[in-house]
């Protein structure tokens, strides 16, 4: 397998540019004091100066860029690059998402407040029913998915995990945009139960598939 498409890295080299080169753009226009941090009502409550983001903007889309390229090779049972392009769309929607969050993050500091957030929450969302799509044919490996000790101990329980796991990320992904659109500021506590709750379920749930395997393996 071709573990290096230099075509398809310069696409990903491109949208790592992009919210670098509106970050030189909008550098003027930026406050020499950017706030850092918003609470649930959109308002910021941490600041710091804007020379931070000479360093993490462009720190955050090649760091996660590098991490996804270079994971693939340390993977022991090299099964992320037996999945081939399945994992390159991984790489593809996470580097893409990465760029909009920092495009978020600069346009946020322009204004003082989140700019758009019921905008943020539908890529949140969006992302979200990606992964959950994605993650329903994710082969076992150590780096992606719902890494439990009985996923990783038993093949049939990652496979029924990450069905269900998959499945919930959808769903939350989608209960995301159609709440954000609908509640506006409101919803950011509620993202956070949503999230949490579609990834705690398919932990707990493959302890008991793990069980019940168990449990056929020793009858027979």
């Amino acid at each position: 397998m071709k573990s290096f498409d230099l075509k398809k890295e310069i696409g990903l080299w491109l949208v790592m540019l992009v919210p670098m080169g509106y970050l030189a753009y909008a550098w003027s226009t930026l406050p020499e004091i950017i706030p850092t941090h918003f609470g649930f009502d959109g308002k910021p409550d941490d600041w710091s100066h804007k020379t931070m983001y000479a360093f993490l903007i462009p720190g955050l889309n090649v760091g996660i860029y590098l991490l996804m390229t270079f994971i693939p090779k340390i993977d022991p049972k090299k099964k992320l690059e037996i999945m081939g392009n399945k994992y390159f769309m991984l790489k593809l929607f996470t580097t893409l998402f990465v760029a909009i969050i920092s495009l978020f993050i600069v346009r946020s500091s322009i204004t003082g407040v989140v700019a758009d957030s019921s905008g943020l929450f539908c890529v949140l969302g969006g992302f979200f029913m990606f992964l959950g799509n994605y993650l329903q044919r994710a082969a076992p490996n150590y780096f992606v998915g719902f890494r439990t000790p009985w996923s990783l101990e038993n093949e049939v329980v990652w496979k029924k995990t990450h069905v269900l796991g998959g499945r919930l990320y959808f769903i939350a992904g989608l209960l995301t945009i159609v709440l954000s659109l609908a509640m506006k500021e409101r919803f950011a506590p509620w993202f956070v139960g949503i999230i949490l709750t579609a990834s705690l379920i398919p932990a707990v749930y493959s302890y008991f598939v793990y069980r019940q395997e168990t449990r056929k393996t020793g009858d027979n």
